[in-house]
This record gives structure tokens, C-alpha cells and sequence, in this order.
């Protein structure tokens, strides 16, 4: 409204100063922590605002600002000062990278790295679609795995993966296709092996109310016009459904040893509400 306004004053040679000032410049840099995603567990009394992400390789809402990660996860911080004092001297690794913005957006299957304090963490989801910091060793921090969402040909020829996390490799495997997952070597950037999107391999989904949930590929529904469904059974012997950009290939084989990466606590098992219960009752006694 301001806009077409702004238009037909223009035309007669006039401009009104006060919808130039109601004009917003640029993306915003402030959130309401009510409007925080929920799964990052912020406290309705912390304060009225939350940090926000900075622009990187993963969405708003699909990531873990490293603020949260030292200082409520973590606990090496006791706010958001000393996190970012953390993050100015130099001690924390993303993907084999130093990291000084306290706001960067780590994101699912991210590596984050404290040499100082020789921990290794792995950014994966349980199975309530929270984020889950797993404790790494000094082997399987020298890879992560990637989703190839697209698969094209630049215009001089050269076969070009994209994957989820914002990456661009050149002359890949041309068995690579999209919705394979690829091993990425940290250290140097490049695919050392892959996984193809096939029926019978392990998957974790990282979206929709299954998130977290582990599995194996059962079968594929094809639905041209709108999403394809896939159909996934979990180690509980339980069947669910969810679309197909929701599954990341995990690992090769129908068994939870196929893993290539070290999972959650549960293995990414799903218990109803009863039989959380029931653990808890159990734990206690």
C-alpha cells in the first residue's frame, strides 16, 4: 500500500515524507524469542529476545545458532558475552572452519569442534525434532555426510552436485544423482563415497512430525503434480509415512550397524507416550 502510494504521489510531483519513514531497509536483525523455533528450548522468562541467525548454509528454522550451543547446551558459557568471547578468540570449528560469529547457523549433520577442550559433536535430531550435540571421536569427526538436492551440468559442461548445506562440488561421481547422501572429507572438501536412494537403506527423517526417526526405506510413491510419499519401517518393526525431501540416507543395509555415523541415544526409535513412562518408572526404581 505504502509502495502504490509512494507511486501516485510521485506522478503528480509530490512525495509524502511520513510513508518514507515507515519504509523498512533491509533484512531484519532482531527475533522475538516467542517466535523462536521451539525446538530450540528457550525459556519464556529469558528475555524477550533470541538470537538471530546469521545467513549461512541452513535456514532460520532449520538450525542452532552457536550461542545456544555453548551457552545452553554446552554450558562452556554463562551468557551471551562470554559465548561470543569464545567465538572472538578462535575456538570453535564449524566443518573444519573457525568460526567467530556467535550467531552462525549450525545446522543437521554440521561437525562443530573445540580443539582446546578436545570435543567433537555431530548436530543431529532425536526423535521429538530436537537438535541432539553427539559426542564424536577424533575418527569420525574428519568427515560429514551430505544430501545432494540437485544434480546439473554448468553451461561449459562440467557435472556440478549441490548438497544441503550449501556446498558445490565439481566432476563428482556420475553414478551421483539427487537425493543420494555423499561422505564428505572435511578437511579437503572432497566426495570419498556415497549412498544411493534405494529401497532396502537406512534413513533418518529431518522433517515433519517424524523427524528424528530411523529406518528403513520400504517403498516410494510417485505423485507427479505434488510430493512423492515414501514409506519407512523402523527397527521397532513400526511402519509410518513422509515425504520424500524429508529422508536422509543414513547408511547401507536394513540394520542400524549399516550406519556410517554414531546415533542418539534410542537410535532414533520412536516410544509412545506409555512406554516413555514406563522407562521412567523403571529408571527410577
Amino acid at each position: 500500500l505504502t509502495f502504490t502510494l509512494l507511486h501516485s504521489t510521485a506522478r503528480c510531483g509530490v512525495v509524502d515524507i511520513k510513508s518514507l519513514s515507515t519504509m523498512t531497509r533491509g533484512p531484519k536483525k532482531h527475533l522475538k524469542t516467542l517466535n523462536a523455533p521451539k525446538h530450540w528450548m528457550l525459556s519464556k522468562l529469558g528475555g524477550a529476545y533470541a538470537p538471530k541467525p546469521s545467513s549461512g548454509p541452513h535456514k532460520e528454522r532449520d538450525c542452532l545458532p552457536l550461542v545456544l550451543i555453548l551457552r545452553n547446551r554446552l554450558k562452556y558459557a554463562l551468557n551471551r558475552r562470554e559465548a561470543n568471547v569464545i567465538c572472538f578468540h578462535k575456538n570453535i570449528k564449524v566443518d573444519g572452519k573457525v568460526r567467530t560469529d556467535k550467531n552462525f547457523p549450525t545446522g543437521f549433520m554440521d561437525v562443530v569442534s573445540i580443539p582446546k577442550a578436545g570435543d567433537n559433536f555431530r548436530m543431529l535430531y532425536d526423535t521429538k525434532g530436537r537438535f541432539v550435540l553427539q559426542s564424536l571421536k577424533p575418527a569420525e569427526a574428519k568427515f560429514k555426510l551430505a544430501r545432494v538436492t540437485k544434480q546439473f551440468f554448468s553451461k561449459k559442461g562440467i557435472p556440478v552436485i549441490t548438497t544441503h548445506d550449501g556446498r558445490t562440488i565439481r566432476y563428482h561421481d556420475p553414478l551421483i544423482k539427487a537425493n543420494d547422501t555423499v561422505k564428505v572429507d572435511i578437511e579437503t572438501g572432497k566426495v570419498t563415497d556415497f549412498i544411493k536412494f534405494e529401497q532396502g537403506n537406512l534413513v533418518m527423517v529431518t522433517g515433519g512430525r517424524n523427524t528424528g526417526r530411523v529406518g528403513v526405506l520400504k517403498h516410494v510413491e510417485r505423485h507427479p503434480g505434488s510430493y512423492d510419499i515414501v514409506h519407512v519401517k523402523d527397527m521397532a518393526g513400526h511402519e509410518f509415512a513422509t515425504r520424500l525431501h524429508n529422508l536422509f540416507m543414513i547408511g547401507k543395509g536394513d540394520s542400524v550397524k549399516g550406519a556410517w555415523i554414531s546415533l542418539p541415544k534410542g537410535a532414533g526409535v520412536k516410544k509412545s507416550i506409555l512406554e516413555e513412562r514406563n522407562a521412567r518408572l523403571n529408571a527410577g526404581q
